[in-house]
């Protein structure tokens, strides 16, 4: 009708867009605005809010590196272990800014109530060191190591090897190395045999992915110091060992060297201090690595905050490729204590992923523990009045849920899990916390009770996840 008056015909009304919604936005705009985030438990819970946030986080190796690069190592407290005995106080962060990781430590067992207990006049439970977001227990009664994750509460009880093969007037030390995103999940025992200008060690490894029991190695000779110990300290000795990633590194007591055991190729291997090193006393530096992952020493050539300076080597190729010690920073103590003080003392507790660990001291007695980053040179102050020393920094590991691990060897290990709901979080809206708690008991170690957890296989597992991934996106 309107053609046949000359009129235009009417414009057509255009097609409404479609409504966009948060799971629309592609992983790339996800992954940096999960970035932003102010922690690592803040980007856990984000992840796990639907399915869509957690592919864009897993689908991404590379996201993992900058996340953490972007964000220092998540400190969430630490374990005092005054002189081995069996109660292990946990000191949690004080940090009340960033709620998901108050509720991270809230919702942790730091009191370690998932260690098996034995009853009796036992000595109970000693702790050994903690890495990878794992406690290291060692049981002399039950004769078990443990490796406890707080977070997760997954337990690994393991046997200890048998004394007649392994033990020589005095303990082994044990490390645990867990990647799952990988397989990889070992407890690795070292003994030292104190001689005369010698230093020869055996290794135990227990691996439940290809073994059942422990795997013996003989004594080895490792690299011995270039000098021979003086009349009267003819025994050769070493400071307990430090984890740096797939590497232990043990500080001699008394001469100028690191013995290195590469826990890949079981090989060990000697380096020797730098020059500025080999003047101060062992006990006043330590071993870790930078944020780029380079081993690093860190160490103050006097205590004395009024006149010491904090230097920084790092272990790395020069110009002709030949690896060295390399010094990459000094700075005054005065920065981290009040040198108008008297008797005022600096000690550095921990490097980290960048981070070095310092607690300060006023006439011998702890009083603050400091975090200091080696490359922007910020210091935080973490604990005020409350840190003893010495203890175990707790740093959260990167959670396996956020890994994609479907071909992990890890899987095929009998695991007990269940699925917790815990108490409201408290924000107003009500939001649920879930938390799985795992046991895994190695062949050959003594099984305690498993509470009536239910044993999932490989198959049933995945089927769990994608149940559990509904129900969190139901609430």
């Amino acid at each position: 009708m309107a053609s046949e008056l000359g009129l235009a015909p009417p414009a057509k009304r255009p097609l409404a867009a479609a409504p966009t919604t948060i799971t629309g936005i592609g992983d790339d705009l996800l992954r940096g605005i999960f970035l932003l985030l102010p922690s690592l438990p803040s980007l856990v819970r984000a992840a796990l809010a639907c399915r869509t946030f957690l592919g864009a986080v897993r689908s991404s190796p590379a996201f993992r590196g900058r996340f953490l690069a972007l964000h220092p190592p998540q400190l969430l407290g630490f374990f005092i272990c005054p002189s081995r005995i069996a109660s292990h106080p946990f000191v949690p962060s004080r940090g009340r800014s960033d709620p998901d990781l108050a509720a991270a430590v809230r919702g942790a067992d730091f009191f370690l109530t998932r260690l098996p207990e034995d009853g009796g006049s036992s000595r109970g439970w000693h702790f050994e060191t903690c890495y990878g977001g794992y406690a290291v227990l060692l049981n002399q009664t039950t004769d078990q190591v443990a490796a406890y994750n707080p977070l997760t509460q997954a337990l690994h009880l393991f046997p200890q090897p048998a004394a007649d093969k392994i033990l020589f007037r005095g303990l082994p030390e044990y490390y645990f190395f867990s990647e799952e995103d990988q397989g990889v999940l070992r407890m690795v025992c070292v003994q030292h045999r104190n001689t005369s200008w010698q230093v020869p060690a055996r290794i135990a490894v227990y691996s439940p992915a290809t073994s059942s029991e422990w795997q013996i190695l003989p004594w080895v000779e490792t690299p011995p110091p270039l000098q021979p110990e003086e009349d009267g300290q003819k025994v050769i000795t070493f400071y307990p060992g430090t984890q740096v990633k797939g590497f232990v590194y043990w500080k001699h007591t008394s001469q100028a060297y690191v013995l290195i055991l590469n826990t890949a190729t079981l090989q060990f291997s000697r380096v020797d201090l730098p020059p500025f090193f080999e003047e101060i006393e062992t006990v006043q530096f330590m071993l870790g690595q930078t944020k780029d992952g380079e081993l690093c020493m860190v160490g103050a050539d006097d205590n004395d905050g009024k006149t010491g300076m904090l230097v920084v080597c790092v272990w790395r190729a020069d110009e002709h490729g030949v690896e060295k010690w390399m010094l990459e920073h000094t700075f005054a103590l005065s920065i981290f204590i009040d040198a108008t003080e008297d008797d005022s003392t600096v000690q550095v507790d921990a490097i980290i992923d960048g981070y070095v660990y310092l607690s300060t001291k006023y006439s011998g007695q702890a009083e603050s523990l400091l975090s200091f980053c080696l490359e922007t040179a910020k210091l935080t102050k973490l604990f005020d009045g409350t840190y003893t020393s010495p203890s175990h920094p707790y740093i959260m590991a990167w959670p396996s849920s956020l890994v994609d691990n479907k071909a992990s060897p890890c899987s095929k290990i009998p695991v007990y899990r269940r699925m917790v709901k815990a108490k409201s979080s408290g924000r107003g809206g009500g939001d649920p916390e879930f938390s799985y708690q795992e046991f895994r008991t190695h062949k050959a170690a003594r099984a305690s009770s498993t509470g009536g957890l239910l044993s999932i296989t490989e198959e049933d597992e995945s089927e769990d996840e994608q149940n559990e991934l509904t129900d969190i996106e139901r609430q």
